[in-house]
Formats: structure tokens, sequence, C-alpha cells
């Protein structure tokens, strides 16, 4: 049976698994699920439509699976869903969904969020992510799996973030980063690729190389971006090595709508 604290109010409805831990004052409502191994802090509120995954902690004082903050919504039935081993600090803010997207804000597994970080309605936040303190994502947003979003940086509504992206502290993003990039300022300028990044997730000389090429050919070569796509797709041809990083990057090309970080 859950550990909850006497103080702490938990809706009939709510489904927490045995081993899930609620601390005191933190109230859960119906239509929330919460999977082993996770413990809620103090002075919580989680509102359902949510479910919560496995072996997650969070920490005081957050608002998670609220109404999103989009004067569209009329109560339709959307919903918040976080996986598992998640770490979120205190004072974060997750909003459901809209019916206006796909009815749903997911975000991934093995993320580190800390305190004070905003993920509004309909965003789409991989794996293995760092948001820093004070950041935050406006509605429809997608982050790639092992991005890092600095602290007091935002994200414009409907950007798209790529995967291995490192966006420095203090950024006004407003156009989508293509993967492997590192941006900064305000606007939002590419100042090089996240080498040192890929270095500490395993990246080889050879496919650091081929990060370092695509970023020429986006940035300096003076390519539109649809010529820098057709030369990426010969660089994965070419390059074994590079084939499943030109195929991410060129993928993420394919899809871009407001333009790219220059």
């Amino acid at each position: 049976m859950a550990r909850v604290h006497p103080t702490a109010i938990v809706d009939p409805a709510a489904e927490l698994a045995d081993s899930v831990e609620v601390g005191p004052y933190t109230i859960v409502g119906a239509k929330v699920r919460v999977g082993d191994g996770t413990s809620i802090g103090a002075h919580c509120v989680i509102e359902g439509p949510t479910t919560i995954g496995r072996d997650n902690r969070i920490a005081p004082y957050c608002a998670l699976g609220g109404a999103p903050q989009d004067k569209k919504y009329a109560g339709e039935p959307t919903e918040l869903v976080i996986g598992d081993g998640n770490t979120i600090r205190e004072y974060c803010n997750f909003n459901r969904g809209t019916v206006q997207d796909a009815g749903a804000t997911r975000i991934g597994d093995d993320n580190w969020i800390m305190a004070n970080v905003h993920i509004a309605h309909d965003c789409r936040v991989g794996s293995h992510v760092v948001m820093a303190n004070y950041s935050g994502l406006a509605g429809h947003v997608h982050l790639g799996d092992w991005a890092i979003v600095g602290g007091l940086s935002g994200v414009h509504q409907f950007c798209r973030v790529g995967a291995h992206v490192m966006i420095g502290h203090s950024t006004a993003v407003s156009q989508d980063v293509p993967p492997f990039m590192l941006v900064n300022g305000n606007p939002a300028t590419a100042r090089g690729f996240n080498a040192e990044g890929l270095r500490r997730r395993g990246f080889d000389a050879e496919r650091i190389a081929g990060v370092k090429r695509m970023h020429r050919l986006l940035y300096r070569d003076g390519l539109t971006v649809e010529q820098a796509r057709e030369a990426i797709d010969r660089l994965g041809r070419e390059q074994p090595a590079s084939a499943a990083d030109a195929e991410l990057m060129s993928g993420f090309l394919a899809r871009v709508t407001r333009g790219i970080v220059r």
C-alpha cells in the first residue's frame, strides 16, 4: 500500500502503486496514476488526467497536470504523461495538452529538471534532457533527447529543438535549433556545435568530425537549408560512421517550418 502522509489528500479515484510515497500537505486528484518507486514531496498539487511512471523523484511545491494556459481551452479531457526515472525539482509547473494538438503533454525518461521550470501544454520532451533553473518551454515545443536548456532561457511556442543541442543561459529561442548545435543569446545565435556534450556521450572522433562537417554545411558554406540538407544526405551515404547522425539531421531539417536559428 502507498505510503501517504496523514496530512496529504489523495482522491479515491487516484491510482497509486504500492511503493509510492506522498509527502505532507500534497494533493493528488482523480484520474492520476503513479507508478512504482515514485516519491512526491510536500505541498505538491497533481491534477488529472495525469500519468506518472516509475522511480520519479518529485520535489516539494510542484504543480503537475493543471489545465493548459491557453484561452481556447474549454475543459476538454486532455492529459499529462511523464515517463520513468525523472528528477523534478521544486516549484516546477507542467500543464496538460490541448485538443488543438495531440491532447497530451509528454515527458520522457531520465530527465533532470531543475527548480522553477515551466513546461507548457502540448510539449514533447525527450529523454536524458537537462533543463536548468527558471527555464521554460512555451506551448507545442518539441525538445529532443539529450538536449540541455540553460537557466533563465525560454523557447517560443511551436519551436523544435533537436537532439544533443546545448542552449546557453538566458537565451531566447524563437526558431528551430538543429540537432547537435550550440546556441545562446537574445535572439538565439548558433555559436558552434556541442562538441563537449558529444564526447561525454561517447561520440568518437570520426562521428564528431561528421557533426562538424554538418555544422559547416549549415552555417559556413553559404548554402540554403535545402542545399545543406542535400549535402548532409550525401555525407551520410559517403561516410558510414556519420550515416545515423546525418539521417537525424536531415529528418529534422525536412520538418522545419519556422526557419532555423542562425
